[in-house]
């Protein structure tokens, strides 16, 4: 079953229409070399409510989870390096996500077909939201990303309205908990790693 955030059979369609006032602050627009640039680097995957079954069932196994976007304008695709806690084990990822400019759409390959997701932005650039099946009664959902563990007032606020518009309820939301994470080991290794390998093409060039 895909991780935290995967894209399994992501809807193309954007969000409704606005339904309350904070719909407005909801974007699915055409994705830019700047759209790229605010979306790259470290991001907390924050919590996810989800009317599809399977999909909310794998979403509570993560206890919490981290990941970073590596961006490549030239090719339109995104290295997805995540960390997750499941159980009581880091479990980590890495593949490539592709980018669809103009539908404002990224997607990967997983179980042998193509699955997309809207990328959705909002005036905040210190997070970003994925809607899951949101004409789907059954199987939709919607998940929160910050650049911090620490989720502010605000920007629960912008989630929970985002929730209000396409009819989910925040008593839905299965929540991370950065304090259960047992990843940080990993990534200062891999830190390392690719700090020791950075050394050793200068040298050599």
């Amino acid at each position: 079953m895909a991780l935290s955030w995967a894209l399994a059979a992501l809807s193309l369609l954007p969000l409704l229409d606005a339904q309350s006032p904070g719909c407005a602050n909801l974007t699915a627009r055409p994705i830019t070399n700047a759209t790229l640039e605010q979306i790259s680097g470290k991001w907390f995957y924050i919590g996810l409510a989800s009317r599809d079954p399977e999909f909310n069932r794998s979403a509570r196994t993560i206890h919490a989870a981290f990941f970073y976007f590596d961006v490549n304008h030239t090719d339109d695709t995104i290295l997805l390096r995540e960390y997750l806690t499941i159980g009581n084990q880091c479990v980590y990822n890495s593949s490539f996500l592709n980018v669809q400019r103009e539908n404002g759409t990224v997607s990967r390959y997983e179980f042998g077909k193509e699955n997309f997701g809207i990328l959705l932005l909002t005036k905040d650039p210190e997070l970003f939201m994925l809607g899951f099946k949101l004409k789907d009664e059954q199987h939709k959902g919607l998940s929160l990303y910050t650049r911090k563990p620490e989720v502010t007032q605000e920007q629960m606020t912008v989630f929970h309205e985002a929730l209000a518009c396409v009819d989910l309820h925040k008593s839905e939301i299965a929540y991370t908990d950065e304090k259960k994470d047992l990843c940080g080991p990993v990534e200062k290794r891999h830190k390392e790693e690719r700090l020791k390998e950075q050394e050793a093409d200068t040298a050599l060039g």
